[in-house]
């Protein structure tokens, strides 16, 4: 695998052959080239990362997350990277900050079930 853009799947066995620092260049580097201007485009690039994992090792959850928010909702295949990806980084935020001892047990649970939940709208209606 040579490039990332985000708008085309990565074939899995190759995404997943690729070292995670590879993906994360791929991803900084698709967002430079495309002159997207971001706060933070290496943090950027990681929750893309993150997603794309997810996809790529059939996380099911994010799969019919990813096939709902572009067939049924129309969103671009980026635009449900990010709507995914903000459901990752609230998840992450609310594992740093919890002080549950139990939180690890029960959080894949969360996760999916809000992943399951999210929708376009929902997610334009809290990040615009």
């Amino acid at each position: 695998m040579e490039k990332y853009d985000p708008t085309i799947a990565p074939d899995p066995v190759e995404w997943l052959e690729l070292d995670e620092q590879e993906r994360v260049d791929m991803a900084v580097t698709y967002h430079e080239a495309a002159k997207i201007k971001l706060p933070n485009v290496t943090l950027h690039a990681v929750v893309h990362v993150v997603v794309e994992n997810q996809i790529a090792e059939g996380l099911q959850s994010t799969v019919r997350a990813m096939e709902r928010l572009v067939v049924k909702d129309r969103l671009s295949r980026h635009d449900a990277l990010h709507a995914i990806g903000s459901v990752v980084s609230e998840h992450m935020v609310a594992a740093m900050k919890t002080t549950d001892s139990n939180y690890a047990s029960t959080a894949q649970a969360r996760y999916d079930t809000a992943v399951d939940r999210l929708t376009a709208k929902k997610w334009k209606r809290l990040y615009g």
